[in-house]
């Protein structure tokens, strides 16, 4: 026999042993492996920052998936306010933005761009796919309630969402 054959051996007659002992001593049962997921927050949609890392669930936090957002530069001014914003944002997002989990890509809509103008109800998912699809950006109107999980799928696929304000 060799030793792989007599470690095997071995393991086979203690692990009984072991595992009998651990259940005995503990509070009778096996810990879970992986521990239960906690709940994350859920964001009220008048927070203006971004959310942080394992702030939202499913966005991935701790996988090595970038996020990429999509900025529009047309003009000095649109530079001067992405600048100013980035600044603000190293506050929270810093270690996403150099880790490289937070990306940001040049995206210029271009003069043909359509529309979807959401007049009431719920905007999920769903219709923030379609948008996308189309090539389009929604615009919601005062009666339009926008969903985390579409919020969140907006801005994966780099949706641009624009709220009407009531006069």
């Amino acid at each position: 026999m060799s030793d792989r054959d007599d470690a095997r051996r071995l393991l086979r007659e203690l692990l009984p042993d072991l595992l009998e002992e651990a259940l005995t001593t503990g509070n009778g049962s096996a810990p879970q492996v992986p521990a239960p997921p906690v709940a994350a927050v859920l964001r009220p949609s008048n927070w203006s920052g971004p959310p942080v890392a394992g702030e939202v669930i499913g966005d991935g936090a701790g996988t090595a998936a970038a996020h990429v957002e999509h900025v529009t530069i047309d003009s000095d001014e649109d530079l001067d306010q992405f600048v100013r914003s980035l600044l603000a944002r190293l506050e929270s997002d810093g270690a996403a933005i150099r880790a490289g989990q937070l990306r940001f890509s040049l995206g210029k809509p271009g003069p043909g761009t359509s529309t979807m103008r959401i007049e009431r109800g719920a905007v999920t998912e769903r219709t923030v796919k379609e948008a996308a699809a189309a090539g389009a950006r929604l615009v919601l109107a005062p009666g339009a309630v926008l969903t985390p999980l579409a919020r969140e799928k907006a801005r994966a696929l780099g949706i641009e969402i624009e709220r009407e304000r009531r006069c």
